[in-house]
């Protein structure tokens, strides 16, 4: 693998400050205009690419009214699932001005195929990169189909064992895949952090020789923060305009303002991850000085034995470093010194040889 990879131009990788993907999803509710918006906003926040879905309800599901085909409990409870996805679903046609848009403004546009008549679409758009969806990790046709494209892919991990992310890792590199990304996924919604399971993240990397991030569905911007702490070169986020005007998944998703500082903190974390490091930041090198030593804090004078209340560990330090008081008490002054000097060898007497020597 290598330690980093291209997504329209811009490098992702731990060397790189995180790169973050603004999630439109369902959040156009139902508006081209909308979807422009938000797309503009997160490109206002610094995001690097605003990620699609493309599907219709008849590829994802079928029409059926069986209890299977129902949601049971969270946040879409009682929904059939084709009305759910026609409701959410965006259209094809928004695609082609959706992406225009995007190089209009600098930003990344690529999406989440889920089936292979929406990569066709997206290779037709000349999509930089593809995104497997957590619930589509285990369709290994569709992974086989993007990897053949040749562009980079993110995969998400959600309601995924190890064994089947293993198994989808292995069909895209057998395809020809050689830039992939990882993310770490929990595929509650909300999800509460307790169920986030971030140190993960540092465990999916060892085993798959791959960059990982997260795809997030917790509400704030705390858990992608850690995230970034702990290795991940990719956040997905899902964004909306305003929760309060509702839409399929606007509960979990930022608002342009969190999505700014989003962006701003995950940086801030990458800077401070830094490297393996022990010694002086220059940042720190003002305060070294002030740093404990040894100071005479009564006067002495020449030939006076030095005795802990003349000579004691103070700020600051320029003095002889603490470690040195058992060697400096019990011997005598070389000459007079002043109260508040910083103590230094040239005032204390060199030991007796002989003494040294009459130790058994």
């Amino acid at each position: 693998m290598s330690a980093s990879l291209s997504i329209a131009g811009r490098k992702i990788g731990t060397d790189q400050p995180p790169y973050v993907i603004a999630e439109l999803s369902a959040n156009h509710n139902g508006s081209l205009e909308r979807a422009f918006a938000v797309m503009e906003a997160a490109h206002q926040a610094g995001a690097q690419a605003v990620k699609l879905q493309s599907y219709r309800a008849d590829t994802i599901t079928i029409d059926h009214d069986g209890p299977e085909f129902m949601v049971h409990g969270g946040l879409w409870d009682g929904a059939r699932l084709y009305d759910l996805y026609a409701e959410a679903a965006m259209p094809w046609e928004w695609h082609e001005p959706l992406f225009k848009r995007g190089r209009e403004l600098g930003i990344a546009v690529f999406s989440s195929p889920f089936d292979f008549t929406a990569v066709d679409l997206l290779e037709k758009l000349e999509a930089p990169a593809y995104k497997i969806a957590s619930l589509e990790l285990c369709d290994l046709p569709l992974i086989e189909r993007v990897a053949k494209t040749g562009k980079p892919i993110i995969m998400s991990t959600g309601a995924s064992e190890l064994g089947e992310v293993a198994e989808a890792v292995a069909a895209a590199r057998a395809a020809g895949a050689k830039d992939l990304v990882l993310l770490h996924c929990t595929s509650g919604y909300p999800t509460p952090p307790r169920d986030s399971n971030l140190n993960t993240i540092p465990h999916l990397a060892q085993m798959f020789d791959a960059i990982v991030g997260l795809s997030d569905h917790t509400l704030g911007t705390a858990v992608p923060v850690a995230a970034v702490a702990l290795g991940a070169a990719v956040i997905e986020k899902h964004v909306t305009l305003r929760r309060a005007d509702g839409g399929v998944d606007s509960a979990f998703s930022l608002e342009p303002e969190e999505l700014t500082r989003l962006v701003e903190d995950v940086n801030v974390a990458w800077q401070a991850k830094g490297q393996v490091f022990y010694g002086l930041a220059e940042s720190e090198r003002a305060a070294r000085k002030f740093r404990r030593s040894l100071y005479v804090v009564a006067d002495l004078k020449a030939g006076q034995v030095i005795g802990p209340e003349q000579v004691r560990s103070i700020r600051p330090g320029l003095g002889l470093a603490p470690k040195h008081l058992k060697d400096v008490l019990g011997r005598k002054a070389t000459r007079d010194v002043k109260r508040g000097s910083p103590l230094d060898w040239s005032m204390v007497e060199a030991p007796d040889p002989r003494a040294a020597i009459a130790k058994p």
